[in-house]
């Protein structure tokens, strides 16, 4: 037989066209994409890069080793002009560059490269291209590892340290009313946390939300679960002491299982019951005082332990109104708002704020921001102001100066403000002090005019003092907010202790709308909103999912930050779970340096007007009929068709910021990559990656931070002086609340307490079983269901 026709028969029958196909449709998906966002003024690369791939796979596939030259050429080009674009970050090249290495390696079997040149070929380590290409990706290997994309400062000395508060419980949601999440105890320290284990763990038995942070006082643990069920257990075994179940009525609209926290009220003066008790604000709109002792309802308070939070408020339909964080206590005055649905109409119920006698429930105040001159309830047949600003977190107090300070969000519907009145204009997105004993306004400070962005303010405002040198300190209240500034003000009067600028910001192009030629930005302090965004910072895991995504924001307007919602979508960004949300900051008291955890998570955002809007119109995630104006909005995440963010990491970060200063001493990623990958799947890669979170951070005198919200469901302990991980364990599912440490009397022990849900999903029924199945007055929580709440201490 001819030899020659047998090597021709053998390289025709070893043509790699398996590979050969892959190349060519990815490189006419590539080629047709590219060619869209060329027209649409983005990058060249993806078209060259298509035609390229789609050459060389058709070389390829007619057994010409020309194609896999080709290969190779098209991957160094993608390298440099990755690097070019991205610089040695890893997580951005990685779509860019990793792809191309992987099939290229397909390449490089010795039978398809035998097949390809028809000949016995030269071994790779022989060959100075394969040293060349070695070297180059080991190059960029060390600058990806090297890459610190923060700059870090030296941790500030102490300037002094007081001995522990001889108070140690943890008495308000942010342990004390300032809402520093500050803990004055060492027991737990850098030095011996890597010995935290599991001391107990306590199963709920309801399901549903769990982001309640407990309150501990003396010995015993107090938290509300799903569905406003109260607890109380023992601060140092977990064992459960009372239960007592409110039977809210579920109307499975919104947040309907969620509880934040509860209140505990000590009466100062001596009463017949209840001396201590626990005040909880249900999701069906009552406020029920509880015997802390018993568990039992103090029936002098309202009507058989409960008041109506309904009353004055006009008609509510079931689920428009109701309360998810607990009541805040200042100079025997329990204040709250409340949340009302978001995006549904314009006339949605008032977002007053209310002061009620923590003894026997009688209204002493209200805040109705539409008729100021009046501080009682309405009068006969009338109700509060409807449609204006509410109020649904925490609130924060200073007693010396009798001041309660209230974040608001933006008056309904969100993404349009055109028919919003003085009042909910003056007042929305805001701070917000109020006198304590009469509720009347003392000063506040608006984080964002004429807000269309869902930018209400959900964290705590933060008291601190910080010093200012001679024996002096400022009165500061920190103000976190969604857009990832941080407003740092005189608690006082309101006024800015950081510079503030109002900067000029895109305007609206919506008929009928307006926005304001300019917003506040906190210049004087460091900003956690994350770079503005570009084609580049684009994101995917495939090149093919970073393009179309690179299409979606060329097709989108974005402006920069607040760039207003739009008839043909917008791009918003931050997105509206922030920055900054319910978590709040934390405040280490002895250093004055402040934890801040933020979220870089966008929204596509887009307004429909009322003529084009049916029953089939879907609204995405926050989005609603916004019924009474001109336009219904939608809102989703920004991502790409296999349901990764379009925006490259990270997602979650944690920093320390020294107050003094005002600098960033260190700033980190939060979490992960173990939880996330496509398609819903789990990469299971523990790489650091910063993922997206729920919940805040508590900070020790033991130096350590502890924070258990991400989504790679861990809880850990970071050294504060440098942001290194000391310590972690794994969560059931992840975290949606602070947690919070103590002292347990006659135990004697530190202990770091984290509530945790049954599952990830952000909000579920909280039934545990069908009532028909449980007995009559039994409050016992069944085995092995619900949520969790897990107790750490150090290892006897």
């Amino acid at each position: 037989m001819n030899k020659n026709f047998y090597s021709t028969r053998k390289s025709h029958a070893g043509r790699p066209k398996i590979l050969a196909s892959v190349f060519i449709l990815l490189g006419l998906i590539l080629s047709i994409g590219g060619a869209q966002l060329a027209m649409l003024g983005g990058s060249l690369y993806y078209v060259l890069a298509g035609i390229a791939l789609l050459a060389s796979g058709v070389l390829l596939w007619r057994g010409n080793g020309w194609g896999a030259y080709l290969y190779g050429v098209l991957t160094v080009l993608t390298t440099i002009w990755a690097l070019a674009e991205v610089g040695f970050n890893g997580w951005a090249l990685a779509p860019r560059v990793l792809p191309f290495l992987v099939l290229g390696l397909f390449l490089l079997r010795p039978g398809l490269r035998r097949s390809l040149r028809g000949r016995e070929y030269k071994p790779l380590l022989r060959s100075p291209l394969t040293w060349l290409a070695m070297i180059g990706f080991v190059a960029i290997g060390i600058g990806v590892a090297l890459r610190e994309p923060y700059p870090t400062l030296p941790f500030p000395i102490a300037m002094v340290d007081p001995p522990a508060a001889a108070n140690g419980d943890w008495a308000h949601y942010g342990r004390t009313s300032s809402g520093a999440r500050f803990v004055p105890f060492d027991q737990i320290n850098a030095s011996n946390v890597s010995d935290l284990e599991v001391a107990w763990t306590y199963r709920t038995g309801v399901d549903g939300a769990f982001k309640a942070t407990p309150l501990q006082i003396a010995d015993s643990l107090y938290m509300c679960l799903a569905g406003n069920v109260v607890v109380s257990l023992d601060a140092a075994t977990g064992q459960e002491r009372w239960r007592f179940d409110p039977k809210v009525k579920d109307s499975r609209i919104g947040f309907t299982t969620t509880c934040r926290g509860v209140t505990f009220y000590r009466s100062p003066e001596p009463i017949g019951e209840c001396a201590e008790r626990i005040l909880t604000a249900t999701t069906d709109a009552r406020l029920i005082a509880i015997d802390t002792k018993t568990g039992q309802r103090c029936s002098s308070f309202g009507t058989d332990g409960e008041v109506s939070l309904l009353a004055g408020m006009g008609d509510v339909k079931p689920g428009w109104y109701y309360v998810t964080s607990p009541p805040t206590i200042a100079r025997n005055v329990a204040v709250l708002g409340g949340w009302v649905v978001d995006n549904v109409e314009t006339q949605e119920p008032s977002g007053v704020i209310r002061g009620f006698n923590p003894i026997d429930g009688q209204l002493i105040w209200a805040w109705d921001m539409g008729r100021p001159d009046r501080t009682g309830p309405p009068g006969e047949g009338e109700h509060y102001t409807r449609g204006t600003p509410n109020a649904w977190s925490v609130f924060s107090a200073d007693d010396n100066l009798g001041l309660v300070y209230i974040p608001t969000g933006n008056a309904t519907p969100d993404y349009y403000g055109g028919h919003r009145s003085p009042e909910a204009e003056r007042y929305a997105s805001s701070v917000v002090a109020l006198d304590v004993t009469n509720g009347s306004v003392r000063w506040s400070f608006q984080t964002t005019h004429h807000d269309l962005w869902d930018y209400d303010v959900p964290s705590q405002p933060v008291l601190v003092d910080i010093p200012l040198g001679n024996n002096s300190t400022a009165a500061a209240v920190v103000v976190p907010t969604k857009r990832g500034e941080l407003f740092l003000l005189d608690r006082r009067s309101g006024k800015p202790l950081a510079t503030v600028e109002e900067k000029a910001v895109p305007q609206t192009d919506v008929p009928e709308e307006w926005t304001s030629k300019t917003q506040p930005f906190s210049t004087g302090m460091p900003s956690f909103a994350g770079a503005d965004f570009t084609e580049a910072s684009m994101w995917g895991i495939t090149p093919i999912d970073q393009m179309l995504c690179r299409i979606e924001f060329r097709k989108l307007r974005y402006e920069g930050p607040l760039t207003p919602p739009s008839l043909g979508g917008s791009i918003q960004y931050p997105g509206f779970a922030g920055g900054m949300n319910w978590g709040s900051v934390a405040i280490d008291e002895i250093n004055s340096v402040m934890i801040v955890n933020s979220l870089h998570m966008a929204n596509r955002v887009q307004l429909y007007p009322r003529a084009d809007v049916t029953e089939k119109t879907k609204f995405g995630f926050g989005g609603g009929w916004q019924l009474g104006t001109p336009y219904a909005a939608r809102t989703d995440p920004f991502l790409s068709p296999i349901f990764t963010p379009c925006q490259q990491p990270p997602y979650g970060e944690i920093a320390l910021v020294d107050l003094r200063s005002k600098e960033t001493i260190w700033r980190k990623p939060l979490g992960t990559a173990n939880e996330l990958g496509p398609l819903g799947l789990k990469s299971r890669l523990p790489i650091p990656m910063g993922v997206p979170y729920v919940g805040g951070s508590i900070v020790t005198r033991g130096g350590l931070v502890f924070m258990g919200g991400t989504m790679d469901r861990r809880l850990r302990a970071f050294d504060v002086r440098t942001g290194d991980v000391l310590w972690s364990d794994a969560l059931p599912s992840s975290a949606q609340a602070t947690p919070i440490s103590y002292i347990a009397p006659g135990d004697q022990r530190q202990f770091v307490v984290i509530t945790v849900p049954s599952t990830d999903a952000l909000e579920v029924s909280h039934a545990a079983e069908p009532e028909a199945n449980r007995n009559a007055g039994d409050t016992k929580a069944p085995v092995d269901s619900g949520g969790y709440v897990i107790a750490y201490a150090l290892r006897r």
